[in-house]
């Protein structure tokens, strides 16, 4: 089957974001008193939003005073928004590999739990100008992955039925996003969580390098 369109997760797919993830965390988490988190800690707390990402950051017994939260989350907000590109880079080989799709005329779109901010900022810092089609962050009235309502709305802006829409991620949170779309899955294994993740999680293709794309899928 040819793919008609390419939508990417960005944290750990398109870009290495962890380092400034783990430094904002770990700002708050100063500022509160809290114990530090370390890059590996980070990495799995990473991937459902940054609500979640603070739930998972402070202390248990504190994780379910959702006001207390939201106060964690404000002050954190207020970090990455400091340093949303200071150690964050594209991954090798990604710039290639998604101009290799625009010459194909596929259209591109990026769908991430990271907050819309972060989102804009980041891909307007790193990636050419109109590169993407289509960027979904964290909005209100839509879902967070792996429910598949923001794919779905990026597909329809692209004219696109989901079974020609291939769908990248590194976690097992967009490989059950592609699923629920109904996308191609395919797990790319230089992001934040092992290779067993993306298998147990049920991708259909996995590359272990951009441009390992063209052997496996035909747009």
């Amino acid at each position: 089957m040819k793919y008609q369109a390419a939508i990417f997760d960005m944290d750990g797919t398109l870009i290495d974001s962890l380092e400034d993830l783990t430094d904002s965390v770990n700002e708050a988490m100063t500022h509160y008193g809290f114990p530090l988190h370390t890059l590996e800690e980070c990495r799995y707390f990473v991937g459902n939003g940054a609500r979640k990402l603070i739930e998972r950051s402070i202390p248990k017994d504190k994780s379910s005073d959702s006001d207390f939260v939201s106060e964690v989350l404000e002050y954190y907000n207020g970090c990455y928004k400091n340093r949303l590109t200071t150690k964050t880079h594209p991954y090798d080989g990604i710039l290639e590999m998604l101009k290799g799709l625009q010459e194909k005329n596929i259209p591109l779109g990026v769908c991430t739990n990271k907050q819309q901010f972060a989102a804009d900022e980041i891909i307007s810092a790193m990636f050419p100008a109109n590169m993407f089609a289509a960027v979904i962050g964290d909005q209100k009235g839509l879902p967070r992955k792996p429910d598949p309502a923001k794919v779905l709305k990026i597909a329809a802006q692209f004219n696109v039925k989901p079974r020609h829409v291939a769908y990248f991620g590194d976690t097992s949170v967009d490989m059950e996003t592609a699923h629920n779309a109904g996308f191609l899955s395919i797990g790319v294994t230089w992001g934040f969580r092992p290779e067993s993740e993306l298998i147990e999680s049920g991708a259909e293709i996995l590359i272990n390098h951009p441009s390992e794309l063209w052997q496996h899928v035909d747009f």
